[in-house]
C-alpha cells in the first residue's frame, strides 16, 4: 500500500533530504506552499494524504476533522500550532523532534547574552555610523557576579547553566514542574515568579507557548525586575508583550533585551525594531548545518514510523498510541 506525505510548508531548500529517508519505501512525498488551515485542507485532499509533515502551517481541529490522516509531524519542538486535543478526539499521533539544536538553542542564547552585556551590536552600529568611541555603549558592568534566572528549566537551559558555569553567576529558575532538590543538581536554585524577576539581573525565557504563558512577561512583570535587567528569549514570541517590553526599556525599567523570536515573525511594525537597547535576531537560535539534517531526518523517520504501524519515538501524545 503506498502512503502519501503532504509536507504543508516549508522554507528549506528543497526536500532531499526527507527523500533520502523516504527512498526505496512505499510513501510519495509531496509538498505544498499552505499558509492558513483551508489551503492545508485543500492540499491534503487534492493528494488524499495519509499524513502531513508542517513547519509553520495551522493544524486546527477544522483541519484535523477535514482530513483522514494518521500522523503530524512537526518540523521543530514546540507544537502550539497543533491542536492536540483536536489530534487527541480525531485520533491523531502527533510527533515533533525534542532533541534536537541542544547545543545551538544554548549558544545562541549565550550570544545574545554577551551582545547585550557587552554592548557588541551597539558598537557595531555606531561604527559603520562613522563613531568610534567606547563611550558609546557606557555603562557597562561586569557580568561575573550577577544572576541569571531561567523561566523553565528544560534540557536547553540546563545546557545554557553548564556552559556558564565558569562566569561566576548564580542561577536561580522558575519551574512550577520541577522540584528544588531537581533544580539543585544543576545547581540552581528553585524561586517563584515574583522571586525570578525580583532577583534575576538577566532573565532567560524558555516556556512553552501556552494559554497560561501567553504575554507571561507583561507590563507588570516588567515593573517588578529591575531597572538594569536584561530580558533573552529563545523561546517563542507570544510569551512576551512586545508593547510592554518597548516600554519598559523607553521608560527605563529595564536595560537591554536579546530577542530571537517575536509574537509576528517576521515583524511588520514591531515597537522593538531598531532600537539600540533591542538586539534581535531572525528565530534561528536552532539552526546549524548538522541541525537542519537532525530535525528533518528525525520528523520523517517518526511519521514513517506511524504510517508503518510502529511506534514513534517522540510522540507528543501518548495517549493516542
Amino acid at each position: 500500500m503506498t502512503h502519501t506525505i503532504l509536507v504543508t510548508d516549508f522554507d528549506f531548500p528543497d526536500l532531499e533530504i526527507e527523500r533520502g529517508v523516504l527512498e526505496e519505501r512505499d510513501v510519495e512525498l509531496v509538498s505544498a506552499d499552505a499558509e492558513t488551515a483551508d489551503e492545508v485542507i485543500e492540499a491534503a485532499r487534492e493528494v488524499d494524504a495519509d499524513a502531513l509533515l508542517v513547519q509553520y502551517a495551522p493544524i486546527d481541529r477544522s483541519v484535523l476533522e477535514a482530513l483522514d490522516v494518521a500522523v503530524v509531524g512537526r518540523y521543530g519542538i514546540g507544537v502550539d500550532a497543533v491542536d492536540l486535543e483536536a489530534a487527541a478526539d480525531e485520533g491523531v499521533v502527533v510527533v515533533n523532534v525534542p532533541d534536537y539544536c541542544e547545543d545551538e538553542v544554548p549558544t545562541h542564547t549565550i550570544a545574545l547574552l554577551f551582545s547585550c552585556v557587552r554592548k557588541t551590536s551597539l558598537y557595531d552600529r555606531a561604527i559603520t555610523e562613522g563613531t568610534w568611541d567606547w563611550t558609546v555603549g557606557a555603562p557597562i558592568e561586569r557580568l561575573p557576579g550577577k544572576t541569571l534566572g531561567f523561566a523553565a528549566f528544560g534540557k536547553l537551559p540546563r545546557g545554557i547553566a553548564e556552559r556558564l558555569s565558569g562566569f561566576d553567576l548564580e542561577f536561580v529558575a522558575y519551574d512550577p514542574h520541577q522540584s528544588a532538590d531537581e533544580l539543585a543538581e544543576y545547581g540552581v536554585e528553585k524561586v517563584s515568579f515574583d522571586g525570578l524577576l525580583e532577583r534575576s539581573d538577566i532573565v532567560s525565557v524558555h516556556t512553552p507557548l501556552t494559554e497560561e504563558t501567553r504575554e507571561l512577561f507583561d507590563a507588570e512583570a516588567f515593573a517588578a525586575m529591575n531597572d538594569d535587567a536584561v530580558l533573552l528569549n529563545t523561546a517563542r514570541g507570544g510569551v512576551v508583550d512586545d508593547d510592554a517590553l518597548a516600554t519598559a526599556l523607553e521608560d527605563g525599567d529595564l536595560a537591554a533585551a536579546g530577542l530571537d523570536v517575536l509574537p509576528e515573525e517576521p515583524p511588520e511594525d514591531s515597537p522593538l525594531v531598531g532600537r539600540d537597547d533591542v538586539v534581535l535576531t531572525p528565530h534561528v537560535a536552532w539552526y546549524s548545518e548538522e541541525s537542519i539534517v537532525e530535525l528533518r531526518e528525525t520528523v520523517t523517520r517518526d511519521v514513517l514510523r506511524v504510517l508503518n504501524d510502529d511506534r514513534p519515538e517522540n510522540s507528543v501524545n501518548e495517549d493516542v498510541l
